[in-house]
């Protein structure tokens, strides 16, 4: 202990460092990059812009960029604009009272500047080029050494562009508490998915760096339901319903609030608007997603929150929460924003008066709904039977055996019926309890028995392994005659058709950092309801196997699925699984990596290298067999020392990948996998190995066959049909984790039975 701790004297009070004092209000303003980003996505809503774009590196601990298309920023006022409490909106503290801007204190850059590197470059529509300047704890600095710090002119457009590198790198502390970087990209889009719906007129756009294709995009004047619906999926935005409470009870979203004509009625109960999108009865998640904006700053609030929450209480099942947005407008005279540092809380007078007419507003209009909510059932479309009470009625105890009214019940008894002979249907009166179930709709009944019948099930298809060593061959289109290969052990026979394989893939154990966070970039993608859908749904058919389309049933709607997009992603995440323990798939005759290379690189426009195609094969050939003992310990791909591929990976049982693509595969296993760092040569590798076994259409396979009339082709479409019904989609089922990425354009709602029926109705 020290001498100053052991002594009963005071210790002396003394004026902390400016540069501590700093650092320590930076840690109000600025807890973690998405933080960081909802200040400057503010900023850059203030200034007018149309289009926000925002790069990340890292979860933004490297590099977070945001470019937006504003008013941009004077060059006489760079000097100042890092610098505390430095702010355009406002003068004095009666402004506090009529503040309609995002940002108003002046911290945020300030607060950057003090834990990160930050550099600026904007333009005015005034000036004829950009200004770049560099700061560091509030001030100008050179961006290099040598040169001076004032601002530099630069190439740009107008607008600004604020970058942030290394942030956190003079606090450790605060760095090390931060979670992984996925996390913090995560949070991130979360923000900017937020301010996209609230803005929807804005375009936004969010990718990480070096990336080609965003993670996040919106088109520029959207509409609110369009935004949710683009960001949040087709499941919520199907069913969302709309209100637009006022504080004098009507509901007119064009009616506008003139705060200087209304002061007398202002003073006396507040005058305030708002709009809100919520989910019926038909959507349940398991956490509510509440978005709230309060003069459309994004804030939070536990208490309203909860009022909210306590509308469905009675309208969902235990557990089961909703989606909300909540816009709400309310007189600047009677808001206080300036009671958390980074804005995070507002307080407003009539709080508790407000919610609860939101609150009822909200019910009545879920109360309009009530009937439009959806019952699963384990039903059949095309079956009504009903069953004699023994085997209907459940055990009842003496205080239950009240008289209950005859009714029919649906059953599925599917399981014993002859799909080529016709059965009778058969009625017999029931006693059921009068707490039964009401009757169920028939545009409300879905099929959920996996034995009901589908598209395919019309065309008899047999398993591949059924065919034998010479059938398999043919059943695949033909390679050239030097590379002619097949798998020296096919799958296990099915016992029957229309049985779903008993899939099981075992998670391997791994003690790798990449792997480990490859696995876990994989569940933070995970898009919940999608998900949903892939585990529970009914395949229906294949549409356009050319195409790569396939109908599946989830509830009471269809999807439209691009099933090798889909496969591709299920192979990737298979891979991953399996990653260092994968079964092996042994080919006889063992073909020539050199052999197929060539085959592939032939075919390739080659016409821009300065090797040549012998030269490019050559070279792919030797840096496989180079790393033969790595792709056989990782991989199960087994190279002997003279070049020939012994084993490939077998990913799923009873799944053989279209051995024409081969050639294609060992090709790009040279130019497109990162062999020099560990985490980009992994999943590459396996991305690549993923496109291999995705089951991609097969004219590329029969380019000189024709269409019809070919017995070969014909095998081959078999042999692929019955393992995307049989074997892809069940696995999908059970080890599936469906990314929001699949929701753009691969898999499409295409029809929903309530609705059919509405259409009908009007016939």
């Amino acid at each position: 202990m020290t001498d100053a701790a052991t002594s009963n004297e005071p210790r002396p009070i003394k004026r902390l460092n400016e540069t501590l004092i700093n650092r320590i209000a930076a840690g109000e303003i600025i807890h973690r990059p998405a933080s960081a980003l909802k200040e400057l996505i503010e900023n850059s809503l203030d200034a007018g812009s149309t289009s926000i774009k925002v790069s990340v590196k890292d979860g933004g601990l490297k590099l977070l960029q945001i470019q937006d298309n504003g008013h941009g920023i004077r060059k006489t006022d760079l000097p100042i604009l890092a610098e505390r409490f430095t702010t355009s909106k406002i003068s004095s503290f009666s402004d506090l009272s009529r503040i309609a801007t995002y940002g108003f204190r002046g911290e945020a850059l300030a607060s950057i500047s003090h834990v990160a590197r930050l550099s600026v470059t904007t333009k005015t529509k005034k000036d004829g080029h950009a200004w770049k300047a560099t700061y560091s704890d509030g001030v100008l600095v050179p961006a290099k050494a040598g040169q001076s710090a004032d601002p530099k002119p630069s190439a740009g457009n107008d607008g600004t562009i604020i970058t942030i590198e290394d942030l956190f790198f003079n606090t450790p502390t605060r760095l090390s508490a931060l979670r992984s970087a996925s996390d913090e990209y995560a949070r991130i889009l979360d923000v900017m998915t937020k301010y996209a719906v609230h803005n929807s007129r804005v375009s936004f756009q969010c990718k990480k760096a070096g990336s080609g294709s965003p993670e996040l995009t919106t088109p520029a004047n959207s509409t609110i339901p369009q935004a949710i619906k683009l960001l949040y999926g087709h499941t919520i935005a199907n069913e969302l319903l709309h209100a637009t409470p006022t504080s004098s009870g009507e509901q007119d979203p064009d009616e506008s609030m003139d705060v200087d004509e209304e002061d007398q009625d202002m003073d006396e109960k507040g005058s305030w608007r708002s709009e809100v999108y919520f989910t019926n009865a038909n959507y349940q998640a398991k956490k509510t997603n509440f978005l709230l904006f309060i003069n459309h700053r994004l804030v939070e609030s536990s208490r309203m929150k909860r009022a909210v929450e306590a509308v469905y209480t009675s309208i969902l099942p235990k557990g089961a929460s909703p989606f909300v947005y909540l816009s709400l407008e309310v007189d600047p005279k009677h808001v206080d924003v300036n009671v958390h540092p980074t804005k995070k809380e507002v307080h407003f007078l009539n709080e508790d008066g407000i919610t609860a007419e939101i609150c009822s507003a909200v019910q009545a209009t879920l109360a309009k709904q009530a009937t439009s909510r959806s019952f699963e059932t384990q039903t059949l479309l095309t079956r009504h039977l009903t069953i004699p009470s023994k085997v209907a009625e459940p055990k009842r105890t003496q205080s239950s055996s009240a008289k209950g009214k005859g009714r029919a019940i649906d059953v599925d008894q599917d399981e014993n019926r002859n799909d080529d002979d016709g059965e009778e249907e058969q009625e017999v009166d029931t006693q059921l309890p009068s707490t039964s179930k009401p009757k169920v709709y028939a545009h409300y009944k879905v099929r959920t028995n996996l034995k009901d019948r589908t598209l395919d099930s019309m065309f008899p298809v047999a398993n591949p392994s059924q065919l034998t060593g010479t059938q398999a061959e043919q059943s695949r289109s033909k390679l050239r005659p030097s590379s002619q290969m097949v798998p020296a052990q096919l799958a296990e026979e099915s016992t029957t058709p229309s049985d779903t394989p008993n899939v099981k893939v075992r998670q391997s154990e791994v003690f790798l950092v990449s792997i480990k966070n490859l696995r876990q970039e994989v569940e933070n993608a995970r898009h919940n309801q999608l998900t949903e859908i892939f585990e529970k749904h009914s395949f229906v058919g294949i549409v356009d196997l050319e195409k790569c389309l396939s109908l599946i049933q989830f509830s009471t709607n269809l999807y439209l699925v691009n099933h090798a997009s889909v496969g591709e992603e299920f192979f990737y995440q298979l891979a991953l699984r399996q990653f260092g323990d994968m079964s092996r798939l042994k080919l006889e005759p063992p073909p020539p990596v050199q052999a197929l290379v060539e085959i592939a690189v032939d075919a390739e426009d080659t016409s821009s290298s300065p090797l040549s195609k012998a030269e490019i094969a050559e070279k792919i050939t030797s840096r496989l067999i180079s790393r033969r003992a790595m792709l056989a310990e990782y991989f199960s791909f087994d190279i002997s020392e003279d070049g020939h591929v012994l084993s490939l990976p077998l990913l799923l049982k009873d799944y053989i990948p279209n051995l024409d693509n081969l050639p294609n595969f060992l090709m790009r296993l040279g130019p497109q996998v990162n062999w020099n760092s560990e985490a980009e040569c992994f999943e590459t590798f396996l991305r690549e190995l993923a496109y291999f076994y995705a089951p991609l259409s097969l004219t590329g396979s029969f380019s000189g066959h024709e269409k019809d009339n070919d017995p070969t082709r014909e095998k081959a479409e078999v042999s692929e049909r019955w393992q995307i019904r049989h074997v892809v989609f069940p696995a999908m089922r059970k080890y599936f984790v469906a990314p929001k990425s699949l929701l753009d354009r691969d898999v499409v709602q295409v029809a929903s039975l309530p609705e059919l029926y509405k259409v009908f109705e009007r016939c």
